[in-house]
């Protein structure tokens, strides 16, 4: 088994070995990253092949000290996502968005309402967080869901850490005011 450095060294010579090793061993976690926000299955394959190909014409570019191989991949494929997602949907914006910031809610608040196990309210809630813009879906997915920390979002994203935090905070808010609403 190759090391992430000794992948790395092989895809940047052009050899197979190290193609076919990086594909082997981050394909399902970049494919799941990516099929979580794209619906259709044949969709997201080919953005995961996208990912790879674009990472072995830019291997070049990789950093091991700023993040793990499996890390750069999804920032590649987040940010190929969010591409895909954007030409594909039509920019909607809601003026409801802009009277979230009128209320002043604190995060004990937020995490209460938000958590709450009743089964009808948690189908609300997802369905909600499927009408968030593209953006705001993939970041709350990363969070929540695939349970990865503010830093390596941050690095994924190119979003500063605290702004990552505020956004995240603002995200829940906006979906605390529409579950209100409900």
């Amino acid at each position: 088994m190759l090391t992430e450095k000794q992948i790395v060294e092989a895809v940047s010579s052009g050899k197979r070995k190290g193609q076919d090793e990086m594909v082997r061993r981050y394909a399902s976690q970049v494919f799941a990253l990516i099929v979580k926000q794209v619906t259709d299955e044949m969709d997201a394959q080919e953005l995961t092949q996208d990912t790879f190909l674009k990472a072995f014409r830019n291997i070049e570019h990789y950093d091991a000290r700023q993040s793990s191989l499996g890390t750069w991949l999804c920032r590649i494929a987040y940010h190929l996502t969010l591409d895909f997602l954007k030409r594909r949907r039509p920019l909607i914006v809601s003026l409801e968005d802009s009277s979230v910031w009128q209320t002043d809610i604190s995060d004990e608040e937020l995490e209460a309402e938000l958590s709450t196990g009743n089964e009808q309210r948690i189908e609300h809630l997802q369905e909600l967080v499927q009408q968030l813009p593209d953006e705001e879906r993939m970041l709350l997915t990363l969070y929540y869901f695939d349970d990865r920390p503010l830093s390596e979002i941050a690095f994924i994203t190119g979003i500063a850490p605290k702004a990552l935090a505020n956004r995240l905070y603002r995200i829940r808010k906006k979906l605390y005011k529409r579950l209100k609403a409900l």
